[in-house]
C-alpha cells in the first residue's frame, strides 16, 4: 500500500494547488470518506467553475455571486460530474481542503483522515444514476488502498453549519450499489460491508 502514490486511473486528474500533507500516518490513518454536492453558480451544472475554483483559476467576474468566493482556497480530492465523469485535484495520500471545521467520533479537523467527495448538484435536485455508480466504484476503488471505516456527509461532521449533500441524497441506494461493485471483487467484500454508511439523519437530530 505505501508504494501507491493516491491517484487513481479511473479519475481525470486535475491538479489543485490547495492541499498540504497529512499529520497522521498516510495511508493508515485514512478512515473517513466525506460525501457533498457543489454546484457554480449554485444550481448550475455542466460548466468549467468548480474545477476553477478547486485549481485556483476561476474568473470571479463571471457570475455576480463568485464575488463571495475572492480569496477562498478549498479543494476535494474527487468531483463526480452529472454524467459519472471522475475528476481527481488532490492526491488522496494528501490532505485536501474540502470539511473545514468539522468532528466525527471524537475527532476535530477531519481533512487531517478523510477523503473528500464532491458530487455536482445541490440540496434541492436528486442525483443522477451515473454519480451514484461512479460514487460506489470509486468508494472500492478506494478501499483497496486505504482503511476506510465510515462514510459520512459534509452535513454529519458539520451540523448546522453544511447541509450537504442534502436530504435527496439516497444513502440506501449508494449502499446497495456499493455492496454490488463490492461482490466484483471477492477481496473486499467483507471490508466494504463494514464500512459504516451513515442514514443521512445528522449528528445534531
Amino acid at each position: 500500500m505505501s508504494s501507491f502514490d493516491g491517484w487513481l486511473a479511473l479519475a481525470e486528474r486535475y491538479d489543485s494547488p490547495y492541499f498540504d500533507t497529512r499529520p497522521g500516518p498516510a495511508p493508515d490513518d485514512i478512515t473517513l470518506l466525506v460525501v457533498h454536492n457543489i454546484s457554480l453558480p449554485a444550481g448550475q451544472f455542466g460548466g468549467p467553475h468548480v474545477s476553477d475554483l478547486f485549481t485556483g483559476r476561476i474568473d470571479y467576474n463571471a457570475d455576480p455571486s463568485f464575488a463571495d468566493l475572492r480569496g477562498l482556497k478549498v479543494s476535494s480530492h474527487f468531483f463526480i460530474r452529472r454524467d459519472g465523469r471522475v475528476i481527481q485535484y488532490v492526491s488522496a495520500n494528501d490532505r485536501a481542503w474540502h470539511a473545514g471545521v468539522s468532528q466525527f467520533c471524537g475527532r476535530d479537523k477531519c481533512n487531517d483522515f478523510a477523503i473528500g467527495v464532491e458530487l455536482e448538484g445541490s440540496d434541492f435536485v436528486p442525483f443522477e444514476a451515473a454519480q451514484y455508480g461512479a460514487l460506489a466504484a470509486l468508494t472500492v476503488a478506494l478501499r483497496r488502498h486505504y482503511p476506510l471505516t465510515d462514510v459520512q456527509g459534509h452535513e454529519h461532521i458539520a451540523p448546522g453549519r453544511k447541509t450537504d449533500p442534502g436530504p435527496l441524497f439516497d444513502w440506501d441506494y449508494y449502499q446497495k450499489l456499493l455492496n454490488q461493485k463490492a461482490l466484483e471483487e471477492p477481496a473486499l467484500v467483507g471490508a466494504i460491508a463494514g464500512l459504516r454508511v451513515v442514514k443521512g439523519v445528522p449528528q445534531s437530530q
